[in-house]
């Protein structure tokens, strides 16, 4: 296998990869590893993968790599894939849609987000829907209405629902302040405080959900990464156990620590929301850092 710095594999308690001390410059030195050489030498080996989508295949309308390629390179490996993102502003027909004009054809099975997740958790609790206090967009209200849940303003809510809104008032802050207050659990999509976008960090759903649990002195409920629900649907999806599934994400704190969770195995990129600086800080470390998706799938070893 070769050297490089281009990705590093951190010390892992295992017995296929050896520590090395850094680069003279203070680099950090390490296994460069790739998801073919992962498929082959961990134990069990890789055998799906759960891949996020901001700040991996995209900042908002630009595509990070060319994704028909990365795509083709998945299936080359016969490697199943799911994809799953935070981002709960977009139905996973239009997620469907936008890879479509990068290139890429997926089924919709094959897409999860935050807003499912969360609609999923609330009809385990009321079986037959009813009227929620929504704050979202339209995948937040799609997925939903799916399960029987109606956005209500009348003050008689089961559940506050909160994610990203980019039309958000000081009104709607409010009133879901007020029906917290009054009792009414507090749901949140994710806890991403930002998500990259072309012209840097922007505010997130969880810079709502802070404003909103401020005001309330309630933490919500979180549906998407990390908790355990998106990934127990992604792995019966692609029928595989977490350590035969390898997460792909760009964010430790959701993407990486939910991976570690639920022990799947995790790669964190480098082309959204984390330095290298702030990797390397991170415990327990990502199973792999690389620059892109690109380099991860198509390093030669």
């Amino acid at each position: 296998m070769a050297w490089s710095t281009k990705c590093w594999l951190h010390p892992i308690k295992n017995n296929h990869f050896q520590e090395v001390p850094n680069k003279p410059d203070g680099t950090p030195s390490g296994l460069f590893i790739s998801v073919e050489a992962m498929i082959q030498s961990f134990q069990p080996p890789i055998r799906g993968v759960i891949l996020d989508l901001d700040g991996v295949l995209w900042r908002g309308s630009e595509p990070i790599g060319d994704l028909p390629r990365i795509f083709d390179r998945l299936r080359e490996l016969q490697m199943q894939f799911i994809l799953a993102t935070n981002n709960a502003t977009l139905s996973v027909e239009m997620y469907q849609e936008k890879l479509r004009l990068f290139g890429v054809a997926i089924s919709v099975k094959q897409i999860i987000n935050s807003a499912q997740a969360l609609a999923f958790g609330l009809s385990q609790l009321y079986p037959q829907g009813g009227p929620v206090y929504m704050i979202g967009e339209a995948g937040l209200q799609i997925a939903l209405s799916e399960r029987g849940f109606v956005h209500s303003e009348d003050g008689q809510a089961l559940a506050v629902v909160v994610g990203l809104d980019r039309g958000i008032t000081y009104d709607k802050i409010r009133r879901a302040s007020l029906l917290i207050r009054q009792g009414t659990p507090f749901w949140g999509t994710n806890p991403d405080r930002t998500f990259p976008a072309p012209e840097g960090l922007i505010p997130g759903a969880g810079s709502l959900l802070a404003a909103i649990e401020t005001a309330t002195d309630v933490a919500p409920v979180i549906a998407g990464k990390p908790s355990r629900p998106m990934f127990d649907l992604a792995l019966e999806r692609l029928g595989t156990s977490p350590l035969e599934t390898l997460m792909i994400g760009d964010r430790l704190e959701t993407d990486i620590e939910g991976a570690h969770q639920v022990g799947c195995r995790a790669a964190l990129v480098l082309t959204g929301v984390t330095t290298l600086e702030q990797a390397l800080r991170w415990n327990p470390p990502p199973d792999c850092i690389a620059p892109d998706l690109t380099t991860l799938l198509f390093h030669e070893q």
